[in-house]
């Protein structure tokens, strides 16, 4: 676990380096370079279990257990290490000129208000049309793989012309959602 952490530490300082040159933001770098970055070779060793074993359950196991940890490792721990922090940290004069509301106007924004003592703000940028995205994403892929299990007996495998189309499909699916999310990112960068 220590050593996929820091692959995944070094995989995310490198692709919001390379983000930072190409002026693209973080959510871009993150679903293209660092998913490549810490997916590929998972995919891979997903690929053995799927061609060695007689049925799929061992690659569906990599490839959700590792996203599950790259996900966990690369999002969850950053965001519990700062929620820990702002649990014990007074805000300093950075974090109240940002946060904190001008006096009078506490109504108009009602967390900053209620979080004078310091918190761990997320910004939820393009978060939600992404989220949406994904869904719908996902939706026609599991829809997908429950027709080849009903139709073909199988998610993996079956007559190549299938297997090219279903591949086909996945594609066009991460690119939709790469391409989609790529431009609430911006246009929200834009608009702020």
């Amino acid at each position: 676990m220590l050593m996929i952490a820091l692959v995944t530490a070094i995989i995310g300082d490198m692709a919001a380096l390379l983000g930072c040159v190409l002026g693209l933001p973080d959510e871009v770098t993150a679903i293209t370079f660092v998913a490549l970055g810490t997916s590929l070779p998972d995919t891979f060793a997903s690929r053995t279990a799927a061609v060695q074993d007689p049925t799929a359950d061992a690659s569906v196991g990599n490839v959700t257990g590792s996203n599950s940890v790259n996900v966990f490792l690369g999002l969850g721990l950053p965001w519990t290490m700062g929620s820990l922090y702002w649990s014990y940290s007074e805000p300093d004069a950075k974090w109240l000129s940002k946060y904190a509301p001008p006096l009078g106007v506490e109504s108009l924004v009602p967390i900053q208000s209620r979080f004078r003592e310091g918190a761990f703000v997320v910004r939820k940028g393009a978060l939600v049309p992404s989220v949406a995205v994904f869904t719908c994403c996902a939706l026609v892929a599991m829809g997908m793989l429950y027709y080849r299990r009903r139709h073909l007996g199988g998610e993996l495998g079956g007559p190549k012309y299938n297997k090219m189309v279903s591949a086909g499909v996945l594609v066009v699916l991460w690119v939709v959602f790469v391409c989609l999310c790529s431009h609430f990112a911006l246009d929200h960068r834009l608009c702020s």
